[in-house]
Order: C-alpha cells, then structure tokens, then sequence
C-alpha cells in the first residue's frame, strides 16, 4: 500500500472518533418549555424532574416558561424546536388531546409535530361541593339539576381545561343541564365556590384535599376508576352510577418531531429514572397522582386514544374558546 493510501486509511479512521466526541448528546445544556405560567403545577413539576435529569445527563436543564392560549403558544415552540435533543418540554393533557377540537386553528398538529417521550404523571379530580351545601352524593346534584334546569353552576379554571371538560361529561352522563362559570385559575374558581357564589367544582386532587381536609368543601366522588389511598373514603364517579366520568389529567416529556430514536431511547431513560427518585416519587404520589414512567410508545397511545374521546365531549357540549 503506497503511503498517500495509508495516509487516507488512517484518516477515515480516525474522523469517527471525533466526530463521536462531538456528537456526544448532551454537549451544552438543554431547554425544557412549560406551556403554563410559573408556580402552577406543570411548572414546578418540570422544575422537579428536570432537576434530576440535568444530574444524569451531566449538562444543565432550563425551564423557559412560554405561557398563553390553553398551552399552545408553548406547545407550539417544543414543536417548532430543532430535533436534536436541546429543545425539549410539558406535553399536557389540554394542547395535546383537547385544544385540536376545542380551537378553529392550531399552529402544530399535536399528533404529527411532536414526539412523547415519556409519561410523567396522571392525576384524578375531585368533585368538590361546600361543607353546609345540601348535596350529599352525586345522585343529590342530578335529581335538583333534573328538578330545576340551568340553575345549578359548577366552576372551573377556564374553558377547555380538565376541571370544565370534567363538568361537561358530567352533565352529558347524567343528562342535566347546568351553568359553567369560567374563571382565570383553579384557585379563583374554588374561592367562589368557598364563597357560595357557585354550586360545586371538578378540581384536582392536589389543589382539592387541603380544603377538603380543613372542613371547608365536602368531597362527593374521585374521577380516577378506583379509590385513592390518599383519600380511601371518597367514592369514585362510576361507584355513583357513572362510570363514563372518568378524567385523569396527565402530562409528560415531550420533544420536536424527528427526534432520532437514539436520543428518545437516551431520554426516555434518563426521564423513567428521574420519576424514580424518592423526592421526585414522592412529591407526585403524596399528591394522589399515578407516578407515570413506561416507554415512549406507551405515552404515544395513551395522547392517541385521548383525543377522540375528548373531541366528542367538546362537540356534543359545543364548547368554543373564549
């Protein structure tokens, strides 16, 4: 072999090597969007597992905060972001499985524009009414709703969100008819519901349980399909006669379309140990969510057999944006 071939030979033999040193992923840190405004929960829960992700990946984790339009101005940046690992967020149950039916255009197709990669949490709500209001059980709300048509109001944190969606599955299972009134967050429209302004309210559970636990507001049923063991006493909606109200509201890792599968498998991995980690575990089990975790194939069926059943609640309960 002439010395120009040997020259070449060892060339191509040493690029990949430090073409793989380059390309090792991470190499700078990461950007995690949340679609929510800081302090809410699907803030301070990427704020936890990223914490823990940026240990094992060995490269910093930042959250950028892109709030607005029900989740998808933030949705819409993880999907326009490039596919190469450093942009990364929050998918949540709103922009990914609801807000397609819910709004006349989105700017992303939730499922052709992004890749789950792994599921982080399911959490139940509470249907939750004042500690002196008359209403007993779940068949007490039917039969006054039945009895007096759009009197009786439930309140929720915004139109489309789980706590209104919850709401109008209610009404359409039991075949009443009531008022929803829409408020900026959760916590206002609890408030309101402590202040007797309106009749009952689908919250989470993490928001729900403290005044519950106070004698503030009465529990009356738990969307989850069983009991919680947090709250064992709270009987589920399909224990009262409706089993089709059943509402968890989840979240997870997510990134832009054309991820590799390498960098999905590195992720997912880094992302199922982070939801094993005691403060990580325990903060989202002491809250009375299911700690989520599995494959990305998994978290991909699960946004897919979500959208339809919920398109079909915002049809049949014409609910627009505001």
């Amino acid at each position: 072999m002439k010395r120009r071939e040997l020259l070449q030979v060892g060339g191509a033999l040493a690029v990949p090597a430090w073409a793989q040193a380059q390309d090792k992923f991470p190499s700078k840190s990461i950007t995690w969007i949340c679609p929510y405004a800081a302090g809410g929960n699907a803030d301070s829960r990427s704020r936890q597992v990223a914490k823990v992700m940026t240990n094992i990946l060995g490269q910093p984790i930042i959250i950028d905060n892109k709030a607005g339009a029900g989740g998808n101005i933030g949705t819409e940046a993880i999907a326009r972001g490039k596919p190469d690992g450093y942009t990364l967020g929050m998918g949540n149950f709103a922009p990914l499985a609801v807000n397609q039916a819910l709004f006349k255009k989105l700017n992303f197709d939730p499922q052709n524009d992004l890749t789950p990669i792994c599921l982080i949490e399911r959490g139940p709500l509470i249907l939750m009414v004042r500690n002196d209001s008359p209403f007993k059980s779940v068949k007490d709300i039917v039969t006054a709703a039945k009895v007096a048509p759009g009197k009786l109001s439930y309140a929720s944190g915004g139109i489309g969100g789980s706590h209104h969606l919850s709401g109008a599955l209610f009404e359409n299972a039991a075949g009443i008819d009531m008022i929803h009134a829409p408020y900026k967050s959760g916590a206002a429209g609890a408030t309101d519901l402590m202040g007797g302004q309106v009749n009952m309210m689908f919250e989470q559970m993490y928001t729900a349980m403290p005044a519950i636990k106070a004698g503030r507001l009465r529990a009356l049923a738990i969307t989850s399909k069983t009991r919680s063991p947090l709250a064992p006493d709270i009987p589920t909606m399909g224990e009262q006669g409706f089993p089709i109200v059943e509402v968890m509201n989840w979240q997870g890792l997510i990134g832009p379309k054309g991820l590799s599968a390498d960098l999905i498998k590195q992720l997912n991995a880094a992302c199922n140990m982070a939801l094993q980690d005691p403060e990580v575990k325990d903060k989202i089990l002491s809250q009375g969510n299911e700690l989520g975790g599995g494959t990305p194939e998994q978290f991909a069926a699960l946004i897919k057999s979500e959208a339809p059943r919920w398109a079909k609640v915002v049809r049949d309960a014409k609910i627009e944006p505001e």
